[in-house]
């Protein structure tokens, strides 16, 4: 009896690069964005991309989609591997063509890759009208369809809504939803969970899997989480100014990691234990920083002829007190008012209700408001492709808080140096 033999073919991997080398301008802090770097994607995987900011990640996802910023970043050496085919070789119409057909890409910062002036459904409509003819009713249901299985609620009302109107969560979530509309082959996602409480992390790890076993999607997954590459990654790359320093199964990065400087990140999750001040008593009104009382704050939309009116609470009687040399963690699903109270704190908006005392002084609204906490109370936004002015230069718009508060320019600049 003849014994059968089986051939097993090799999996061709959806995305191969191959030694791919970046070039940066001159004058950057190195020659090189990325050096010599190796890695695939298979039909079905995932592969996290990991390593601190600068370290080349998000320049080797613009490689891909041909995004770079051409001739000052260009890639300079190397092959990028689509379905077989080398990306680099490709017209820039041809590129188009793939973009959000086969190859999707969820950016980083959400705020900057939507535009502010068109509504939500319109922005993912184009998706659409850029690869194929799809009715209007069909192309709304897939649209709602589609921001239903990102976690937003109210999709019939957050199809018609501009951007501004989001949380930072939930703009990327409009994101997500932009990317996986078409279920591409191969899907980039750049920090796409970095604006995201954990809740709605974990359901768009969930998203993306069942994506990867209806369509069987190759994942390349950009993060500085080793959380995340716990919960969704078969292959890890460590980058380490632009070089790939380890690689190989996940399960053997993170269990026994060979580079210093995969451990160093490994060992830099924070361990979620609450630091204890000692020596402050709760009766030092003199330490008591800032007080917050029954505060309350509703967004109120639309009431219009056309339009339903919308009302969201976005806080509803708030009390919490900080004290000297206290940090306080203010924490919620995204959606759940974090940054209006913030926002609120630092007289950017209005409240309903309530007090805001800062050192014992009750602060007024309005303009009131932002004369007393001048100078006294900042905020660091969420978003900062948002709050930088992209035609300003970094010193200037670091030394524009202090001028704005009559501090000389040539101080103001020796600070920004400083810094």
């Amino acid at each position: 009896m003849n014994a059968t033999v089986i051939s097993l073919k090799p999996v061709q991997a959806v995305l191969d690069i191959v030694g791919l080398s970046i070039c940066l301008p001159k004058g950057a802090d190195r020659a090189l964005a990325v050096e010599g770097a190796t890695l695939s994607v298979l039909p079905g995987q995932t592969l996290c991309v990991v390593g601190e900011s600068g370290s080349g990640k998000s320049m080797i996802a613009n490689a891909v989609m041909g995004l770079l910023p051409r001739p000052q970043v260009a890639p300079v050496a190397g092959k990028i591997l689509f379905e077989g085919r080398d990306l680099l070789t490709l017209s820039e119409p041809q590129m188009r063509e793939l973009r959000g057909r086969r190859i999707g890409m969820v950016f980083q910062e959400p705020m900057s890759a939507l535009n502010p002036v068109m509504r939500i459904g319109e922005q993912i409509s184009e998706v659409f009208d850029a690869h194929g003819s799809v009715s209007a009713a069909e192309k709304r249901r897939r649209i709602l369809a589609a921001l239903a299985d990102v976690g937003l609620p109210d999709p019939e009302l957050l199809i018609d809504s501009y951007p501004f109107r989001l949380s930072g969560g939930q703009r990327q979530r409009v994101m997500i939803a932009c990317a996986l509309v078409l279920e591409p082959a191969l899907l980039i996602a750049d920090e796409p969970t970095t604006a995201l409480d954990v809740t709605t992390q974990a359901q768009i790890l969930k998203l993306v899997r069942e994506l990867q076993q209806r369509r069987g999607t190759a994942v390349l997954f950009i993060t500085h989480d080793f959380g995340v590459v716990s919960e969704i990654a078969d292959h890890v790359v460590v980058m380490q100014t632009g070089k790939v320093v380890e690689a190989g199964p996940a399960s053997a990065v993170l269990r026994a990691p060979q580079h210093p400087y995969t451990r160093k990140l490994i060992a830099a999750i924070p361990n979620g234990q609450a630091q204890r001040r000692h020596g402050i008593g709760p009766t030092d009104d003199a330490l008591r920083v800032l007080q917050v009382q029954d505060l309350c704050k509703t967004y109120k939309s639309g009431n219009g002829l056309f339009k339903r009116a919308r009302s969201v609470q976005a806080a509803k009687d708030i009390n919490f007190e900080l004290r000297r040399g206290e940090t306080l963690g203010l924490v919620g699903e995204s959606g759940s008012g974090k940054s209006s109270v913030g926002r609120c704190l630092v007289g950017l908006a209005p409240f309903d209700s309530g007090r805001i005392l800062f050192k014992g002084h009750n602060l007024s609204q309005g303009a009131a408001f932002r004369r007393e906490a001048a100078g006294k109370i900042q905020m660091v936004f969420q978003d900062p492709y948002a709050s930088l002015n992209p035609r300003h230069r970094v010193g200037a718009a670091i030394a524009g808080g202090p001028i704005a508060q009559g501090i000389s320019k040539t101080e103001a600049m020796a600070r920004a140096w400083n810094c």
